[in-house]
């Protein structure tokens, strides 16, 4: 009799994996602990996270710990700006004739007002320039005048940033293209071809408020001083190569405005004097407006792009409302947003120094954040102004069809991340986080020339990115109801 093959006969049911519940796939996750460990970034790291709809807190690690926002600063002065200014409201930038206008001739000064809008561009004063010849004007008899409107000048945002990049332009009431002027060379020959213009997608007006010379040194790249009212920059030849581009600061924006609106003036026949910066709003007619789009449009463009000059005009604009007396610096304007955050949503650790989160000294904890966004999304829809944020792969890709959906505000100074918004879980449910990290020591020894691209940082971001991540996908799983 022949032996009988083990699995002669199919058994009866097919063996199948056992399912695992959902309960062991919570334990499963690695804690929080353990994924900021790996992400080994130094200094220190915090977070807090709760649930949208109760507001219970789920989990939290330093939570109570101050650190810097970065530019998750600006959802905050978002909310700020939309409360004490409303969603509709809109910034206005006017032309002002003084003495009268006989026969189309303005019989004292034109005045370009300043209005602070963060928005406008050279787009925007071609249409200011046509609405005046439009009105009647032919020519001015005085001279060419500029009002910056009730805000302060500021050289820069933050003084400690390096003197050519460009998200730490001058701020002033009368502001264009960001404040920021377009560079561009090309070899020609043994020297180089050089531009400065204030340039959008239809319009290139040449400016002289700002030069550029090609020097022959090493080190730095780029100097810049005021010589004679007029930002004056040099570049170092080696770094030039045969071509290219970039955006430059402006740290005279009122001027730069006046030049520009001069030459679009003069495409309409309308012959202005040298632009001459006034302290006073003076008596006289207006002639033309142009208003910005309202303010909620610009609120999440700012959220979008993360623009310092946006959120700093918004933030200062807001505090004009509130108090009706001009704010004489952004750290004055910035404390009575931490007071409105105090008052109005018990935020007792913010201390900002600036709207935008370009200062370093400014601080929050994540706990405070987290609840603040809570407090937003309820009371004025804050949410809906945050942009998507990309869960991404091992390699930085973006996957598609990730079933997390987070909308938040990205925050990243030299060694410093942040990240805070929503998380909607595929069962319904929804979490309000905030996560900061910050290596302070490790800042505090780069240089000044050493800001813009520090050795490491890249690397410091991408890990710090990468438990950001990994922090929200801990979440989803561990806290799906």
């Amino acid at each position: 009799m022949s032996a009988t093959p083990l699995w002669a006969e199919a058994p009866m049911e097919s063996l199948r994996p056992t399912a695992r519940s959902a309960d062991f796939i919570k334990k499963i996750q690695p804690d929080a602990a353990e994924l900021i460990a790996k992400a080994n970034l130094n200094g220190a790291v915090g977070f807090s996270v709760a649930d949208m709809s109760t507001g219970d807190l789920l989990e939290s690690h330093n939570g109570a710990v101050g650190l810097p926002p970065a530019s998750v600063a600006k959802s905050l002065t978002a909310c700020y700006a939309l409360q004490a200014l409303g969603p509709g409201f809109q910034f206005e930038t006017q032309v002002m004739a003084t003495g009268g206008v006989i026969d189309g001739t303005v019989q004292g000064d034109l005045i370009l007002i300043g209005g602070g809008d963060p928005t406008l561009d050279s787009d925007g004063l071609a249409l200011l320039a046509a609405d005046m010849a439009a009105a009647g004007i032919t020519g001015v008899q005085g001279g060419f005048k500029i009002w910056r409107g009730p805000y302060p000048y500021l050289r820069g945002i933050d003084p400690g940033q390096p003197d050519h990049v460009g998200y730490n332009p001058a701020v002033s009431g009368l502001n264009l293209n960001f404040n920021r002027v377009h560079f561009e060379w090309r070899k020609a020959g043994a020297d180089y071809a050089i531009s400065m213009d204030a340039r959008t997608g239809t319009h290139r007006p040449k400016v002289t408020m700002a030069r550029m010379g090609v020097v022959s040194r090493s080190a730095p790249v780029y100097t810049y001083a005021d010589v004679g009212g007029r930002d004056d920059w040099t570049v170092a030849r080696g770094a030039l190569g045969q071509g290219g581009s970039r955006w430059l600061p402006v740290r005279k924006p009122g001027l730069y405005a006046g030049e520009v609106f001069q030459t679009f003036a003069l495409a309409h026949g309308v012959r202005l004097g040298p632009p001459e910066l006034i302290d006073a709003r003076p008596e006289g007619e207006i002639v033309a407006t142009l208003q910005s789009a309202p303010l909620r449009i610009i609120l999440r463009d700012m959220l979008k792009w993360s623009t310092n000059l946006t959120a700093e005009m918004v933030g200062l604009t807001a505090t004009l409302a509130r108090t009706q007396t001009p704010p004489k610096s952004l750290a004055e304007s910035a404390e009575q947003m931490n007071a409105w955050g105090r008052e109005t949503l018990g935020l007792t650790s913010m201390a900002f120094v600036d709207h935008s989160g370009l200062g370093e000294a400014s601080r929050i904890s994540p706990q405070d954040m987290m609840s603040g966004l809570r407090q937003l999304r309820l009371r004025l829809g804050i949410k809906p102004l945050l942009k998507s944020f990309a869960m991404r792969d091992d390699q930085r890709r973006v996957i598609e069809d990730h079933p997390l959906d987070v909308h938040a505000k990205t925050g990243t100074l030299n060694f410093v991340s942040g990240l805070a918004g929503f998380v909607d879980l595929p069962d319904g449910t929804e979490l309000v986080f905030a996560i900061f990290a910050a290596d302070l020591e490790r800042r505090a020894k780069l240089t000044k020339a050493q800001r813009e691209r520090p050795d490491g940082g890249a690397a410091w971001n991408v890990r710090a990115k990468t438990l950001q991540q990994a922090l929200i996908e801990r979440w989803g799983v561990v806290h799906a109801s």
